[in-house]
């Protein structure tokens, strides 16, 4: 683990990464599998000409500052990726060992998707497939990603092909955006808890920083929420974040939310929107769950869909096969954007992330079947994510257990703060949440950054977990959970 500066717990409500890199442990990249474990004694290190690159390895002669930080992001993810592997826990044969609660994959339906891809339709290889092509993407696919999103996202005109972009996942979308939006040392904004990736996505080629929005467990009223976003909350953050000489560039919005589960309401999203034309932002929306939600209740609108945005030129639409199709390993992502300078600049950055011939030729005929998604891949899959969501909250309740979810993606974000206690650097939880009758010993820090920990205790499997962050002390200590097989990581 890394000697994190200690800060004030109470406030402030943002701070500015990478300089800062409290996040960096908090989850895996798409691309950087594995947790960030790290040793005790290992000094965080200031990154992009803010400090002395030479402390990011011991043997760094043949890089540049630039490839030594790269370099750092890797053996970091890897040394923890590295343990759980050695030691993967079986329930027979390895019953003490790790469980990888690290990786945010959706393995409940890979039996539909095996299925599906292997059909015959999905197997074609013609020469215009072998050969290169428009870097936007094949426009045959990028017609149908236009098709698929309008019926999806309930846009009220249909969407056009010659605002898609394609790219191999959602990791060099976050990152092709930020360096084409931002100078270097620019921040975005992004409320917390988040999907902590997120940090290298900007950092590693764009330099590009994020200065957080702080959210807390607090109802403060009959019509607030815990972790609300709200546009105080923005403003003060980007007044802070201007006042330690920042600037922030845009504003990153994940909806429905990762890890919390939060669905922003159309009002929401436009007051939103709204506040970032005030201030000339661009914002990137994340919808990378937006088939994900299971509870039909719940009323999930995509920015897609309002009517009209408050500044079309300056907002950007993600989504990806990765989560709602449990396809992470597939390397599909998507951008639309009405603006053509933004779809040039990212289509460019598509020679070094683009997608074959063939897997857009899949893709293609994967989001046209509609019949198959509607009829039989959507309420399947839906139905054992609410099964698996069941399974864990019917556990948490009654281990008495706190819990918030809303009833998408594949996280519960689980309150411990009446069964943990900080003690010095370490983190103790009430023994009588587990299944043994030891306490959970956890070596980490309880900082402000939500570190990652690597928890075990006698007798009983190890688990790589982070704790959670927001802006109050007490709710550093919520984090996520494990819905039934379907894999998750914790957010910081």
């Amino acid at each position: 683990m890394f000697t994190l500066p200690q800060k004030d717990l109470s406030a402030p409500t943002t701070c500015l990464g990478p300089t800062c890199m409290q996040d960096l442990g908090s989850s895996h990249g798409d691309d950087l599998e594995g947790e960030c474990s790290r040793k005790l004694d290992q000094k965080l290190p200031e990154l992009l000409g803010v400090g002395d690159p030479a402390i990011l390895s011991s043997d760094t002669s043949y890089l540049s500052s630039r490839g030594r930080m790269i370099k750092w992001f890797w053996d970091s993810a890897e040394e923890g990726y590295r343990t759980y592997h050695m030691d993967e826990y079986d329930e027979d044969k390895n019953p003490s060992g790790i469980i990888n609660l690290g990786v945010s994959e959706n393995k409940l339906c890979s039996d539909l998707l095996s299925w599906r891809l292997s059909q015959s339709d999905m197997q074609r290889v013609e020469p215009s497939l072998l050969q290169y092509a428009d870097w936007r993407g094949h426009l045959f696919l990028r017609e149908e990603v236009a098709k698929f999103l309008s019926f999806y996202c309930k846009s009220p005109a249909p969407l056009r092909p010659e605002n898609v972009v394609v790219l191999n996942g959602g990791a060099s979308l976050f990152s092709a955006l930020a360096t084409v939006l931002c100078e270097a040392r620019e921040a975005f904004l992004i409320p917390t808890p988040y999907y902590g990736a997120i940090t290298q996505h900007v950092c590693l080629y764009g330099n590009v920083r994020l200065a957080y929005v702080y959210l807390d467990s607090e109802v403060t009223g009959l019509d607030t929420r815990p972790f609300q976003l709200t546009v105080e909350k923005l403003e003060t953050a980007l007044r802070e974040a201007h006042s330690e000489g920042v600037k922030v560039k845009g504003l990153i919005l994940i909806n429905p939310q990762n890890p919390l589960g939060d669905i922003y309401s159309p009002e929401e999203l436009q007051e939103y929107l709204v506040f970032a034309k005030r201030h000339k932002l661009h914002v990137i929306v994340d919808e990378v769950y937006m088939l994900s939600v299971f509870e039909e209740s719940v009323g999930y609108r995509s920015v897609l869909s309002l009517e009209r945005l408050p500044d079309p030129q300056r907002t950007h639409v993600m989504w990806a096969t990765s989560k709602d199709f449990g396809m992470s390993g597939l390397r599909f992502g998507t951008l639309y954007t009405e603006n053509q300078d933004v779809a040039t600049a990212v289509a460019s950055l598509c020679r070094y992330h683009g997608l074959s011939g063939l897997v857009q030729y899949q893709m293609a005929q994967l989001l046209r079947d509609r019949d198959w998604i509607n009829q039989v891949y959507l309420p399947e899959n839906h139905a054992r994510l609410k099964a698996a969501h069941t399974y864990v909250s019917e556990e948490l309740r009654a281990l008495g257990i706190p819990f918030l979810s809303r009833g998408a993606g594949f996280f519960i974000w689980v309150d411990l703060r009446k069964g943990c206690r900080g003690s010095g650097r370490c983190l103790q939880a009430n023994p009588k949440w587990l299944k043994t009758p030891l306490p959970l010993r956890a070596k980490s820090q309880v900082t402000n950054a939500g570190e990652l920990v690597i928890a075990s205790w006698p007798e009983g499997p190890a688990a790589t977990v982070d704790l959670g962050r927001s802006g109050a002390a007490e709710d550093r200590l919520w984090m996520c959970h494990l819905p039934g097989r379907c894999l998750t990581w914790l957010c910081a």
